[in-house]
């Protein structure tokens, strides 16, 4: 892929079009495409292609779902999903269009800056699913109509409860740093997973690095991906988690787990996992049937359901017994700047915790 840097101009749009946390974009989508429905004519093309290749960071139990569900709505086309960490994700697909290989339809990150680069080299295709533009606001989609926000979650901290009392546990970042928890504590890599990344980012930029200089001498438990942490919390291996999915702690806590989540006073980092089509797919039809099917309000309840997601479709409805997502105190992400300083925030990071 591509290594020019994007034009301030390119920057500003590309981060006027995603979540930033924080109030909705103003920018009018003046650029994008007029919204697509779902018509016969198109149901029929995307059954001539039969199938759709949808490549995803998601929870393999949630892509299986969502693919089965497409399945039962529109017969006769099937979805391959290939699933896997977002950096791989990225990964394979630069290295398949380098060498001018078409293979992916349909593509979701939990990495957002790789949206950024996608876009960029000019890889994505523009669609506007009928339901993004009834119902997502401008903040959660691509000026362009490329890409648009298919799940949102959480970085937060969790602790154990049959480990930790609810009136000892952490409350904040900074609570983190008491000599208490030294040795009781287990976090993600960033070079490892894109949810962590940018958290780490998020964290960083509002805390310092004398914040990560500070944790690194808890003796903390260095973990790869984000869905680590809360498995090592359920297992009792640490009593609180610094970072990790919040979806996978709500799903724990569901199913009876003594695992509790913490939503720091200084904010909860906020990750988004767009969903986009690229250029040159080799089942263009399906592939917009399927970028529809996945913003409408069926799938959308259905990763809240079972994936233990948030949603930005207003009919999609978050379980009882969750905080709301609108009563949690979140970060600003900023995807161009972790496209731009991911190296760099790896480095120092590894440098940090000595791994």
């Amino acid at each position: 892929m591509k290594n020019t840097r994007i034009s301030r101009r390119e920057a500003l749009q590309v981060a006027g079009g995603l979540l930033g946390g924080v109030a909705f974009s103003t920018r009018v989508l003046a650029d994008a495409p007029p919204a697509e429905a779902v018509t016969p004519a198109l149901i029929e093309a995307a059954r001539k292609e039969g199938q759709v290749v949808y490549y995803t960071s998601v929870d393999l139990p949630v892509a299986e779902k969502l693919a089965k569900a497409f399945e039962a709505k529109y017969p006769g086309i099937s979805v391959r999903v290939e699933r896997t960490g977002a950096e791989r994700v990225f990964q394979r697909i630069g290295q398949e269009y380098s060498s001018n290989i078409h293979a992916v339809d349909v593509v979701n990150s939990s990495d957002a800056a790789h949206f950024i680069v996608w876009k960029r080299d000019g890889i994505l295709d523009a669609y506007v699913p009928e339901d993004v533009a009834k119902f997502y606001a401008p903040a959660y989609r691509d000026a362009d109509g490329q890409f648009a926000s298919w799940r949102v979650w959480l970085s937060i901290i969790a602790y154990n409860t049959s480990m930790v009392k609810a009136e000892d546990a952490p409350r904040s970042f900074a609570d983190l740093l008491d000599p208490k928890w030294k040795g009781k504590i287990v976090k993600g890599h960033p070079g490892y997973s894109g949810t962590i990344m940018t958290a780490t980012y998020q964290l960083q930029r509002e805390l310092g690095w004398t914040f990560f200089e500070q944790l690194a001498k808890q003796n903390v438990m260095q973990v790869q991906s984000s869905a680590d942490p809360p498995k090592k919390l359920e297992l009792g291996e640490r009593a609180v988690m610094a970072d990790g999915n919040e979806y996978n702690i709500l799903q724990l806590k569901d199913a009876g787990k003594p695992v509790e989540p913490v939503y720091a006073s200084e904010g909860s980092p906020v990750i988004v996992g767009p969903n986009g089509i690229f250029k040159g797919a080799p089942n263009p039809n399906a592939a917009k049937l399927f970028q529809s099917f996945c913003f409408t309000r069926e799938a959308q309840q259905l990763i809240i359901d079972v994936g233990g997601l948030r949603s930005f479709h207003p009919q999609a409805r978050e379980k009882p017994s969750w905080t709301p997502l609108r009563d949690i105190k979140t970060l600003k992400d900023d995807p161009v700047a972790v496209e731009q300083q991911g190296a760099a925030i790896k480095a120092r990071y590894s440098r940090i915790f000595h791994v």
